[in-house]
């Protein structure tokens, strides 16, 4: 049963395609603010979107291991499209909301001694082009991935 997960070339692609997303936002973080900040392997946000790269690989690979009519490719794009709606939408105004908030507690710090010991954070969604950015390299890695291993 373990066996099986590690020949499901799927589940492999999505999670490669995660990881390698997650460190390309490590290397932006270095290029852009000449700083190397571990969080960005493990946390959400940033470019490019991780969640966006890693449905849209799941979705590509099983487009071109299944096929386009199967019932799993569809699942997939449903869930791509949640998941990118979610990432550009939902989770980016959380982050904006968090930005007001975040001045609001420092404001009322000032007045008080008292306050919450830790900031909200701010960087959780991602703008329309990062999810945009993350999508196109999910299906260039799954269907790179996918045709390479055909040959």
């Amino acid at each position: 049963m373990v066996s099986d997960l590690g020949s499901n070339i799927v589940l492999i692609i999505s999670a490669a395609t995660w990881a390698i997303t997650q460190i390309l936002k490590l290397i932006i973080i270095l290029i852009q603010e000449k700083r190397l900040d571990w969080s960005y392997l493990i946390t959400s946000g940033g470019m490019p979107s991780s969640h966006s790269a890693t449905v849209c690989a799941l979705a590509t690979s099983i487009a071109m291991t299944e096929g386009l009519a199967s019932v799993f490719f569809s699942i997939s794009v449903v869930l791509a499209v949640i998941v990118m709606y979610d990432a550009a939408g939902v989770r980016q105004s959380v982050g904006q909301h968090s930005v007001v908030l975040n001045r609001i507690v420092r404001e009322f710090k000032l007045k008080s001694s008292k306050g919450l010991e830790q900031n909200f954070r701010e960087f959780i969604g991602h703008t329309p082009f990062q999810v945009f950015i993350g999508a196109i390299l999910g299906i260039l890695i799954a269907w790179s991935w996918v045709a390479l291993a055909a040959r």
